[in-house]
C-alpha cells in the first residue's frame, strides 16, 4: 500500500473491502447500513490521524474499523438492554404495581383471591389496634387493610410522605416483636 499524496476517495476504493470483512469477520447483520457507516467514520479517521513512522496504514485501518465496530456493537447491546430493563419495569408497573425487590431483582407479588383472604380479621386488629398509636394504626388501616399509597395517606392526613413511611416502620418494629414473642411462648 502506498502511503503518499493518495487523497482519501483512492485510499477508500483501495480499502473499502476491509469493512465488509470486519462486518462479517465479527458475525454483524447490517440490513440499515450502520456498521458499514460506522466502519466508513473510522477510515476516514484513521486516514486523518496517520502517521507513518507508527507502523502499515492497513494495520491502523483493521485497528480502527474493527474496534469502532465492537463499541458500536456494545452501544447497541446496552440500549437493547435499557429497553428491556424499562420494558419490565412498565409491565410491573401495569400489572398492578405490587412488588418486592431482592438483591437487585424485581419480582411481583402474588394475588390472593379475595374469598382466600384472611386479611380483615376484626378479631386480630382489634387486638393490634389496642397496641398501636394512632398514627400507626393509620397507616396500618389505609396501608395494610385499604391497599392505598404513602402518598394518598400523607394528602389525606396532611403529613409529608417521611411521616407515613415512618408510621408504617414503627409498625413492622412492633409487629416484628409480638411474633417473636409468641414464637418464644410456644
Amino acid at each position: 500500500m502506498s502511503t503518499g499524496n493518495e487523497t482519501f476517495e483512492e485510499i477508500f476504493k483501495q480499502n473499502e473491502r476491509r469493512i465488509h470483512y470486519h462486518i462479517h469477520k465479527l458475525n454483524i447483520r447490517d440490513p440499515h447500513q450502520e456498521f458499514y457507516s460506522e466502519g466508513l467514520v473510522a477510515m476516514w479517521n484513521a486516514y486523518e490521524k496517520y502517521q507513518p513512522d507508527k507502523g502499515p496504514m492497513s494495520t491502523y485501518f483493521n485497528y480502527t474499523i474493527r474496534n469502532r465496530m465492537i463499541d458500536l456493537m456494545r452501544k447497541r447491546n446496552k440500549e437493547q438492554e435499557n429497553v428491556e430493563r424499562h420494558k419490565q419495569e412498565h409491565k410491573t408497573r401495569v400489572d398492578d404495581g405490587n412488588h418486592y425487590r431482592n438483591g437487585g431483582a424485581t419480582y411481583p407479588v402474588m394475588k390472593v383471591a379475595e374469598s382466600e383472604s384472611s386479611l380483615y380479621d376484626e378479631e386480630f386488629w382489634q387486638e393490634m389496634r389496642g397496641k398501636l398509636t394512632e398514627n400507626q394504626w393509620k397507616w396500618v388501616r389505609y396501608f395494610v387493610i385499604e391497599d392505598m399509597q404513602v402518598k394518598e395517606i400523607a394528602e389525606m392526613e396532611g403529613v409529608s410522605i417521611e411521616a407515613v413511611k415512618s408510621w408504617g416502620k414503627q409498625v413492622r418494629r412492633k409487629l416484628r416483636g409480638s411474633v417473636d414473642e409468641m414464637h418464644s411462648i410456644r
